[in-house]
């Protein structure tokens, strides 16, 4: 009787392991099919974000206008994650949380250095910098981004480590998430995973 429970007992969880990976996961909803820009408000005559092998490729013009990519929903509280790569240039990019506050990532113009999981404020530029980011960081590989917004308090992850967390006084309760493209930088960057769970 002991032997046979025994036997059972590492089964069982084996058995288990694809039930909690599947609890694991409930709650998410994905915002990039990996093929179009389905779900998301793209700027007119786009040429600036393409959906290519699962990959969503965020690329400076010509004339390096500033564009962002809108999702069509918009959100309260949520927890917004994503992968992100350097291309090529000086990556000025971010999330928008709600239309306005932003989470940087790659190199702020003002501040002519990395500020990747920092809040940019409207108003008040960066009130507050992301900690031990530049040990946390891969420069030539994919980083995973983490940010919560939950009322006016955001907080950020920067591969898998919690790095930032900020409560801002002029952000707004509900609003859609945008992938950001700043003006006059010849840049490019990559994003996949982008998924959404709301709290």
């Amino acid at each position: 009787m002991k032997k046979s429970n025994t036997i059972r007992h590492p089964l069982f969880c084996l058995l288990a392991l694809p039930l909690l990976a599947i609890a694991a996961d409930e709650g998410w909803t994905s915002l990039f099919s990996g093929k179009d820009l389905a779900g998301w408000v793209a700027p007119g005559e786009n040429i600036w974000f393409h959906a290519s092998d699962g990959v969503l490729q965020v690329r400076s013009g010509p004339d390096e206008k500033g564009q962002t990519l809108w999702t069509e929903e918009h959100f309260t509280d949520f927890i917004f994650e994503t992968d992100f790569r350097f291309g090529e240039g000086i990556v000025d990019s971010g999330i928008f949380v709600r239309n306005n506050d932003q989470i940087q990532i790659g190199i702020s113009g003002s501040l002519k250095r990395d500020m990747t999981a920092s809040p940019y404020i409207p108003g008040k530029g960066y009130p507050i910098e992301a900690e031990g980011v530049a040990d946390l960081l891969k420069l030539d590989d994919w980083n995973t981004l983490r940010v919560e917004a939950k009322g006016m308090t955001y907080t950020t992850w920067l591969n898998g480590k919690k790095v930032m967390t900020y409560t801002s006084e002029t952000g707004q309760e509900k609003g859609p998430i945008g992938i950001q493209l700043h003006g006059k930088r010849d840049m490019a960057i990559d994003f996949r995973n982008l998924r959404v769970r709301t709290l």
